[in-house]
């Protein structure tokens, strides 16, 4: 096991977070819009419900206001281009994983996506990196192992350090390449909930100190794992967390939390800490598997 992978209690022996480096907080994001969004198989438990249920134009609406969210709170937008054809490249971070390496050049890995229907938006995300100054980096899983970028790997806000989920899109072998990539530790958590495929929609780093998440995702090490370097966890109800995605939110440079609207108690724990919340509406691609977080992508430099 690399010296750069944490996926137990006992691997974190002379780790400190306040030893891990710092690194630059996001300049923007990436978001794709959903000119051919579509619900057209059952991916993950919420497609399932929602095959053929998706309002196109109110989806429009929704990604619209998003943007306006991100911009309104300092958050420069980047658009990429739809591809025909591509109904599900609006969740922007599963395509990819960016951010930068010590000497801070910008890095885009590109996913190894798990269903074949998504495979093809991969060289879209990768052409518009080649094109604004990313280095960009391949995954090499032989065809077989398969990792799902910004969805199962999470940056800790503020320093080197990922977080990477395992269980049902990517798979744990795939993290010795991200830490490789990014020259960064990661921790691995474990994902043990069908209704919480990736890492983003059950943790969600609120500031450096502090998380959202829903402890049943995940099996007791990568608990242990959280608690032991967050000083502040913050859990989300079943009814917040599975009917909201509020971890599913996506956090502005510790300042302002953009989620799903209707989350109360998760929405009212972000407040308490500071951080100003701006909810919105993405119940369209809620019926998808997926709100805020995933539907846009960081950028970095």
């Amino acid at each position: 096991m690399s010296a750069n992978l944490y996926r137990g209690i006992s691997d974190l022996k002379g780790f400190s977070l306040r030893n891990c480096p710092s690194m630059d907080e996001p300049s923007g994001v990436l978001m794709c819009p959903p000119d051919h969004f579509q619900i057209l198989s059952a991916n993950n438990p919420y497609m399932a419900r929602h095959v053929g249920a998706a309002d196109r134009e109110k989806a429009m609406k929704q990604w619209a206001e998003l943007a306006a969210a991100f911009r309104a709170a300092g958050c420069p937008v980047s658009v990429i281009p739809p591809t025909p054809g591509l109904e599900d490249m609006v969740f922007a971070a599963n395509s990819s994983l960016t951010g930068t390496r010590p000497d801070g050049e910008k890095v885009a890995l590109i996913s190894s996506m798990r269903h074949a229907s998504r495979r093809r938006e991969t060289e879209a995300f990768a052409s518009w990196y080649e094109a604004h100054g990313y280095r960009v980096a391949r995954t090499k899983s032989g065809g077989h192992e398969t990792f799902e970028g910004s969805g199962d790997a999470v940056w800790h806000p503020g320093k080197r350090l990922i977080w990477g989920g395992h269980g049902f899109r990517t798979d744990p072998g795939m993290f010795e390449q991200v830490a490789e990539t990014f020259k960064t530790p990661v921790i691995q958590l474990k994902l043990v909930n069908e209704r919480f495929y990736h890492l983003d929609t059950c943790f969600c780093p609120l500031t450096p100190e502090a998380v959202l998440i829903y402890p049943s995702a995940f099996d007791a090490a990568s608990l242990e794992l959280i608690l032991k370097i967050f000083p502040i966890v913050v859990t989300a109800s079943e009814s917040d967390a599975v009917s909201r995605m509020a971890c599913n939110a996506a956090v502005w440079r510790s300042k302002t939390a953009v989620m799903q609207k209707g989350a109360g108690a998760a929405s009212g724990h972000m407040r308490a800490m500071g951080l100003e919340v701006v909810e919105v509406d993405t119940s369209e691609f809620i019926k998808s598997g997926g709100s805020v977080y995933c539907m846009k992508q960081y950028l970095f430099g």
